[in-house]
């Protein structure tokens, strides 16, 4: 079945263009009309030719200012009553990025043939999240998607706006990490080396801070390609191991209470699900089916895990104070947080709450995250520095005073 471009106007008098899969052009042209759109142009897109090297590869996907500027401009135009199918076709044609055209065109075919926006959008969970896809079925649901895109929109933002933070904070110590391993091959593959064969033509007794760096860089010149290996199938073993099911769930549990960063990953995560939580409590869905949508959204499998034995807590009967206090997630300030939003019927406020909360502890955590690291960062640099001024300049130093004292004799 071929596919052909088509530009005509609706029964508005709207301008509206896109792509449409049929046998003929004028089978496009009834599919049109039927729809109430007048075509002025028809275009058949030509197959790629056989050997022709097909480029879509090479086509940029749309990154997370994208999608935040698209959610905004979605959230105007619902509200400004706008229909989604105008409000898409519009978009379309100025925004930039193919891939996120082609999707929304996509969908314009989809809306016109009976679909829903969320069916329509979660064809697409490469450039739209599940989050973004259950958040818009919310909308739906409740007849409120222009507040649904507003929420995402703010939330979306909020978590760039930490993530760029937490980047930040470790952009100082990786460098100096990159830096100190690359000062280190370079020693042990250069400069130890030549060392070693000065102190050998003087026969000297050496140290055994000497000794080791002269057999930690014979050992890495002679196996520096087995090394190499190694690092990589530790990597790419790692790297399989955490996507499948039981090594993420490890992975996000592990995460969790890393030395420095652990702190701040718990608290953003916690953050990212008290957000979503209030969004779908606001858009008056049941708790039990906020679960299930968020549960999937925290983008950290073991508090996935976490707050589907909630759901199941909730299910039994319990309250949702207890059962997220089985958890052993929350602190007790917000497990009061809960209580009192749960009995005044004020959910989502308190919801909110609890996230301002988290979010303001994790700003905390990651300014004072560069002065955690630097001292322990001045204290291996510093440790490494006097192993290489013991292993070198202690045997220099001594055959230097050996020199003078044969020379005064």
């Amino acid at each position: 079945m071929a596919k052909f471009n088509y530009v005509g106007y609706d029964r508005d008098g709207e301008r509206v263009q896109g792509m449409i899969s049929a046998p003929t052009s004028g089978s496009v042209a009834d599919q049109l009309l039927n729809r109430g759109v007048t075509p002025l142009k028809i275009e058949e897109i030509p197959d790629h030719k056989p050997g022709e090297i097909q480029l879509s590869i090479f086509v940029e996907w749309p990154n997370e200012d994208d999608i935040i500027l698209f959610t905004r401009q979605m959230y105007t135009l619902s509200k400004s009553g706008v229909p989604i199918i105008r409000a898409l076709q519009g978009l379309a044609e100025s925004t930039h990025n193919k891939k996120l055209v082609e999707a929304m065109r996509r969908t314009v075919e989809d809306l016109q043939a009976g679909r829903d926006l969320s069916s329509s959008l979660s064809e697409h969970r490469r450039i739209f999240k599940q989050l973004y896809i259950r958040m818009v079925r919310m909308g739906e649901e409740t007849g409120r998607l222009d507040e649904s895109f507003n929420q995402l929109y703010r939330y979306m933002e909020i978590d760039k706006e930490t993530r760029k933070k937490i980047k930040s904070a470790l952009r100082y110590p990786s460098f100096v990490l990159i830096a100190i391993t690359i000062a280190m091959i370079v020693v042990n593959y250069f400069v130890i080396p030549t060392f070693a064969d000065m102190f050998k033509k003087f026969g000297a007794d050496l140290p055994w801070a000497t000794q080791a760096l002269i057999a930690t860089s014979a050992f890495t010149k002679k196996y520096i390609v087995h090394i190499i290996g190694s690092i990589v199938a530790v990597i790419w073993g790692f790297r399989y191991y955490i996507n499948t099911e039981r090594g993420r769930l490890w992975w996000d549990h592990k995460r969790l209470h890393m030395p420095l960063v652990g702190s701040i990953i718990n608290r953003a995560t916690l953050a990212r699900f008290s957000r979503a939580f209030a969004m779908g409590s606001e858009s008056g869905l049941p708790v039990l089916q906020i679960l299930g949508t968020v549960g999937e959204a925290v983008d950290n499998a073991y508090v996935a895990k976490k707050v589907n034995e909630m759901q199941a807590s909730i299910e039994r009967g319990e309250s949702i104070v207890q059962a997220s206090f089985n958890t052993g997630m929350f602190t007790p300030l917000v497990l009061q947080m809960m209580s009192v939003g749960e009995e005044t019927g004020n959910m989502d406020n308190m919801m909110r709450e609890v996230a301002e909360f988290y979010e303001r502890e994790v700003e905390y955590d990651i300014q004072s995250l560069s002065s955690s690291i630097e001292p322990i960062m001045l204290v291996f640099i510093g440790g490494m520095v006097m192993i290489l001024a013991l292993g070198i300049f202690l045997p220099l130093w001594e055959l230097g005073s050996a020199a003078m004292g044969s020379t005064k004799k």
